[in-house]
C-alpha cells in the first residue's frame, strides 16, 4: 500500500466525518440493555443494525451467530491473503442501564451534541469505540482493499460480565482464528495524551443477603431485641477494609503480584496523580492503600467495592421498622495471579468467622467472573498501533494498566492463543456507567485516524 492511498483513506473519514456521527447516533437510539429482560427486542435491533452497517461498507461473510443469552454479530474481509495478519477487532453493543433516569440532562437514548462531546448511555461504552472501527475499515476499503485481513466479532453481554462468550469462542475457534485481536474498549488519559492499556483486573461480584425476623418490625415494639439486619450488614462491610485501606479477608493479597521498579517508573509517568482523581472525580481528597500511588492502585491493586445496599424502609418520610432482611452487591477487581473462586473462599471465610448467630446469610456469586490479564507491550500489532498514536498525536503513548476488567481479553489468551492490543478513544470524565455518558467527539475523530494508520502499520 503506498503512501497516497493511505492519505486517501485519512481524508476519506475526514470528509465522512458528518455521517459517521450521524451512524452512530442511530445506533444509540436503540436501548440494547443487557441486564433488563424487556430490552430484549432492543437487543436484536442493536444486532440487526450493525450487521446491516457491516454488509453496507463491504464486509464480508456478515452473520448474527446464537448464544444461550444474547447474539453475537460475526463478519470479516479475508482477501489480503494468507501471507498477510489478521486481526480479529473485538466490541460489545449492549449498554449499561440508564438509571436514574432524572439525572440526565438530556434522554439517555436521545443523543444530543453539546460542545465538543456526545451525550447518550452506549456513547463511550463501548458504541462510539464499536463504529470508529467500522469507520477506519470503510475509509480503507474505500481506497480498494484492506492490507491486512479483519474479523469482527460484536457481543451483547460485556455489561453482564459475558457470560456466553467463552462457550462462543470455544465453539467458533476456527472462525475466528487470528494472529491478535484489536480491542478498542479501554480509553485514554486525557485528549492530549494518547494511550495503550496492557494490563486489565479481573472481577468477580456477589450479593450478600442478611435476614433476621420472618418479617419487618416496629422499631418500638422490638428496637434492642431483635439484631437489626441492615446494622449486622453494615457491619460486615465496615469490616472488609482497615485503616490503611487493605482488603482484611484472610489470604487476600498472598497471589497478588508485586509490581517491580521498571513497571514502577513506567507508571510513575502517568499523569495520575492525586490531584488528577481529585479533580475527575470531585473529590475533596482521595482514599486507598497505603504505600501506593492513585496509578497503582487502580490498575495494578485489587480492591473490594460496595455497589448497593438495600434494606428497609427508603420511602420519603418516616416509617420505623426494623427490616427483616437487608442485601448489598459486592465487587472485587482482582490483579495477576489473583483467582476469582478463590477469592470466592476467602470471602466465604471472612463471613463464617464475622456473621453473628442472630442473623442467616447467603452469598450469591454472579456468572461471568474472570481473573486479570496482561499483554506483552512489545508486541507487533501493540508497537504498530503506538506509532499509529504516535502519527496522529505527534507523541510517544503512555503505557498503563487499566482497573476495568474485559473478561474477553483472558478468554481470547485462553481459548483462541491470541493476546490483545488495547486502545480506545474515551476519556475518564465520560461518566461510564453512570448518568450523562459522553464521548469526546474531536478525540473521536482522532482514534478513526489512528485505526486506520493501525491498519496499514500492521503489516
Amino acid at each position: 500500500m503506498t503512501t497516497d492511498t493511505r492519505q486517501q483513506a485519512i481524508e476519506y473519514a475526514h470528509q465522512n466525518s458528518a455521517r459517521f456521527l450521524s451512524d452512530l447516533n442511530q445506533l444509540l437510539t436503540i436501548a440494547s440493555v443487557s441486564t433488563s429482560p424487556e430490552h430484549k427486542p432492543e437487543m436484536q435491533r442493536a444486532a440487526d443494525w450493525l450487521a446491516a452497517a457491516m454488509r453496507k461498507i463491504g464486509l464480508e461473510n456478515v452473520q448474527i451467530l446464537p448464544t444461550a443469552g444474547h447474539p453475537v454479530v460475526y463478519a470479516d474481509w479475508l482477501h489480503a491473503g494468507p501471507d498477510r495478519k489478521t486481526v480479529l477487532i473485538y466490541g460489545h453493543y449492549d449498554v449499561q442501564p440508564a438509571e436514574p433516569l432524572e439525572k440526565w440532562l438530556s434522554g439517555a437514548f436521545e443523543p444530543e451534541v453539546r460542545g465538543d462531546n456526545l451525550f447518550a448511555r452506549g456513547a463511550s461504552d463501548m458504541k462510539g469505540q464499536v463504529l470508529a472501527s467500522l469507520a477506519a475499515v470503510e475509509s480503507v476499503l474505500k481506497q480498494g482493499a484492506l492490507p491486512i485481513n479483519v474479523k469482527f466479532i460484536v457481543e451483547g453481554e460485556e455489561e453482564i460480565g459475558s457470560p456466553n462468550l467463552s462457550p462462543f469462542l470455544e465453539a467458533y475457534r476456527s472462525l475466528l482464528a487470528s494472529d491478535v485481536a484489536l480491542n478498542p474498549d479501554a480509553g485514554m488519559i486525557a485528549p492530549d495524551i494518547p494511550t495503550i492499556v496492557y494490563g486489565l483486573r479481573g472481577l468477580v461480584y456477589f450479593e450478600l443477603h442478611v435476614t433476621g425476623p420472618e418479617h419487618d418490625l416496629h422499631s418500638g415494639l422490638f428496637g434492642g431485641v431483635v439484631h437489626n439486619p441492615a446494622q449486622v450488614l453494615c457491619e460486615l462491610i465496615a469490616g472488609m477494609h482497615d485503616a490503611q485501606g487493605r482488603v482484611t479477608l484472610a489470604g487476600y493479597y498472598d497471589r497478588v503480584r508485586p509490581l517491580s521498579q521498571q513497571e514502577r517508573e513506567e507508571l510513575a509517568r502517568l499523569p495520575m496523580d492525586e490531584a488528577y482523581y481529585r479533580q475527575t472525580a470531585g473529590l475533596s481528597e482521595t482514599w486507598g492503600e497505603a504505600g501506593y500511588t492513585p496509578a497503582e492502585r487502580v490498575g495494578a491493586r485489587p480492591t473490594l467495592e460496595v455497589n448497593g445496599m438495600l434494606a428497609g424502609f427508603t420511602g420519603a418520610g418516616a416509617k420505623t421498622v426494623i427490616p427483616a432482611t437487608a442485601m448489598a452487591k459486592i465487587s472485587m477487581r482482582l490483579v495477576p495471579d489473583q483467582d476469582p473462586d478463590e477469592v470466592h473462599q476467602q470471602l466465604l471465610a471472612y463471613l463464617q468467622a464475622k456473621a453473628p448467630s442472630s442473623v442467616q446469610w447467603e452469598l450469591i456469586k454472579f456468572k461471568g467472573s474472570a481473573p486479570a490479564s496482561m499483554s506483552d507491550p512489545n508486541l507487533p500489532a501493540t508497537l504498530a498501533l503506538g506509532r499509529a498514536l504516535e502519527m496522529v498525536w505527534g507523541i510517544r503513548p503512555v503505557l498503563k494498566r487499566e482497573g476495568g476488567s474485559v473478561p474477553v481479553v483472558g478468554d481470547m489468551q485462553r481459548i483462541l492463543g491470541i493476546d490483545s492490543v488495547l486502545t480506545g478513544f474515551g476519556l475518564p470524565d465520560d461518566n461510564l456507567h453512570a448518568p450523562n455518558e459522553k464521548l469526546h467527539l474531536p478525540t473521536w475523530y482522532r482514534g478513526i485516524d489512528t485505526l486506520i494508520h493501525f491498519l496499514y502499520n500492521y503489516t
